[in-house]
């Protein structure tokens, strides 16, 4: 009987993290490519639409050799149906971790997943964080470590920021980057091996 190849996988994203998360799981990828896309948002696009149609375009802008896989993901943080992206800077966050102190939000993590068939799966994990009030001192001390800077709401779950968080139902993982229960299954779909 053949043996059937195992696919190969490219990871479509330079975050260290979703490269650590990955490691948790057991999956080294073959190679790591940068996508260069818009992630604009859409006048009214809803936050989960917007993370889904994001990975899947970061995805898509990665050029697949046959027999490739190619895994993305895109994380947004939202407040109602307002999207928090990446602060532009220090002030923005500032405004960002004021809007989030007390407050119940959401955590959209999207992971698209082009199998070496070609064919695009998605999974997205949606959590619910609840921050404790936050004083503007601690508002100012996070801004100074510049933890916040570069990531979706403003805020790094793995870090500081952890100890502000009263309440978690969902994925961690998803919160950090890189929901590992959603990551795994698809993953196992196109033949790639998971520890």
């Amino acid at each position: 009987m053949p043996s059937v190849p195992v696919p190969a996988l490219v990871l479509a994203s330079a975050s260290p993290r979703r490269r650590d998360l990955l490691a948790r799981i057991g999956v080294t990828p073959a190679r790591i490519v940068a996508p260069d896309i818009d992630e604009t948002p859409l006048r009214a696009e809803r936050p989960r639409d917007y993370v889904r149609r994001v990975a899947a375009a970061k995805a898509a802008a990665v050029e697949r050799a046959p027999g490739e896989v190619i895994l993305s993901a895109d994380t947004t943080i939202a407040l109602g149906r307002r999207i928090l992206g990446k602060p532009g800077d220090e002030a923005e966050l500032r405004v960002m971790l004021g809007q989030l102190s007390g407050r119940r939000h959401h955590c959209f993590s999207a992971v698209a997943v082009i199998g070496a068939d070609g064919r695009l799966r998605e999974r997205l994990s949606d959590t619910i964080l609840v921050f404790k009030p936050l004083s503007p001192a601690e508002i100012d001390a996070y801004v100074a470590t510049g933890e916040g800077m570069g990531k979706a709401g403003g805020y790094a779950i793995q870090g500081h920021a952890e100890s502000w968080v009263r309440r978690l139902d969902g994925s961690h993982s998803g919160v950090v980057g890189l929901p590992l229960y959603e990551t795994a299954a698809l993953l196992r779909a196109v033949g790639i091996a998971v520890g």
